[in-house]
């Protein structure tokens, strides 16, 4: 079997599971913590954690555990994989990363891990675009590059429905400074530095779907752009609709659920969008 480089994620990259298999993208779970029950995040039904976190009950996450990077890498490797490239959440958003580097010690093939800065589409188009370039042969520093330049120029925009739930998780960050703002004023999100940080305030749900589409049409321009929505608990057809009039250079839009792991810490009712230039 020829060499390869193999590309690793987490699934706080929301890939939607085909787009994960076309591009032969691991995808290692990070975990979630629902009263009594810890599990890989996709083993939890979404419905019923939107309506237990709605209750008030504690959902905490927590790392992969590095054992699931080791065995992930070791399947690389027996694969006939030369090098592995890993990329995954924000370093300061989550510990997942440090798991990464602690089991890619153990594996006798290079590991390279990549704290992407960022989360959900912006790291999985990173993935992407890794694969694609491991898929064509490229060499290592060629998919790194792939990787690194779709993070750096990419964009994300969130809407939450309220600001408590990344209170509670410690993972507020530069958005502190929009707690205590009026029920009716819903506030508009990027993660930046790392860390989520504070775009907007808005007055109303439609007013700030409004300004999200507003925000991401200004991102993208007229260069052609990957876009992506990811939604918990929330509607996204109208906001799809709205993309697809004001976004010219939009190739086909992603939509999926955002990972249960990051629903956990934005809330019942947020929606994401993804812009991430595709040349």
């Amino acid at each position: 079997m020829s060499a390869h480089i193999a590309v690793v994620t987490d699934s706080t990259s929301c890939l939607p599971e085909q787009l994960a298999a076309q591009w032969r993208i691991s995808v290692v779970q990070v975990q979630l913590h629902v009263g009594d029950q810890t599990d890989d995040e996709h083993r939890f039904d979404r419905s019923e954690l939107i309506q237990t976190m709605k209750s008030g009950a504690a959902v905490t996450t927590s790392p992969p555990d590095p054992g699931a990077f080791f065995w992930t890498y070791q399947d690389a490797a027996s694969a006939g994989a030369s090098a592995i490239v890993s990329l995954h959440i924000s370093g300061r958003l989550s510990q997942t990363v440090e798991a990464a580097r602690e089991a890619a010690q153990q594996v006798r093939i290079p590991v390279h891990i990549l704290d992407s800065g960022t989360a959900s589409m912006s790291l999985g188009y990173a993935a992407v675009s890794a694969a694609r370039v491991a898929g064509a042969g490229g060499q290592l520093e060629r998919v790194l590059d792939a990787a690194e330049r779709r993070v750096r120029n990419s964009t994300e925009l969130i809407y939450v429905d309220t600001l408590e739930y990344l209170r509670r998780s410690g993972r507020i960050g530069a958005a502190q400074s929009m707690l205590g703002s009026a029920f009716a004023i819903k506030p508009l999100l990027t993660v930046r530095n790392g860390e989520v940080s504070p775009l907007a305030r808005v007055p109303g749900t439609k007013r700030a779907m409004n300004r999200l589409v507003d925000l991401a049409a200004k991102a993208a321009g007229d260069q052609p752009v990957d876009l992506a929505v990811t939604r918990f608990g929330s509607d996204e057809s109208e906001i799809v609709r709205k993309l697809r009039e004001r976004v010219p250079g939009a190739g086909e839009i992603v939509v999926g659920d955002a990972s249960t792991v990051i629903g956990a810490h934005v809330g019942p009712g947020a929606l994401s969008i993804t812009v991430s230039p595709s040349n």
